[in-house]
């Protein structure tokens, strides 16, 4: 495996070495008059830009880790279309209810996700989206693939 290595490295070195020396002979010459300049320095790469700013990617790659998860996207998914309580959100998924609370959690935190008591029986707690973070988590993760 390293003598294709040592070949690429020899055939690299090779064709560069090759470009400087047809650069170097007819250096001065017009592209009109010698095409091998021409084609050797279109094979050039350009100059390396080293102050270019790293992208701000944090928001869109902590967004994109919370919903790799199968069932906090389909949690995300189904409060789209309005509040569900844990047993729906369960029976729906295919979960235990204790591990869609989990996944709630997480994306309560996140502030994907509020808990609201149902108004005529306080023991009941619905989960709804929080339209305006989503919107957010949406768009930080769009401009990351524009």
């Amino acid at each position: 495996m390293s003598g294709n290595s040592t070949t690429a490295n020899s055939t690299a070195n090779f064709t560069a070495a090759s470009s400087d020396a047809i650069v170097a002979a007819c250096a001065g010459a017009t592209a009109a008059v010698c095409p091998e300049c021409a084609s050797a320095e279109a094979q050039l790469p350009p100059e390396p830009r080293l102050d270019l700013p790293a992208p701000e990617v944090g928001d869109a790659v902590a967004t994109a880790a919370l919903l790799a998860d199968r069932t906090r996207a389909g949690i995300v998914r189904m409060l789209a279309d309005g509040p569900h309580c844990v047993c729906e959100l369960a029976a729906a998924l295919g979960e235990r209810q204790n591990n869609v609370s989990m996944h709630l959690a997480r994306l309560r935190e996140a502030g994907l996700v509020r808990a609201v008591r149902h108004s005529g029986d306080a023991r009941w707690m619905f989960y709804e989206r929080d339209e305006e973070r989503c919107a957010a988590a949406a768009a930080a993760i769009a401009e990351l693939l524009r």
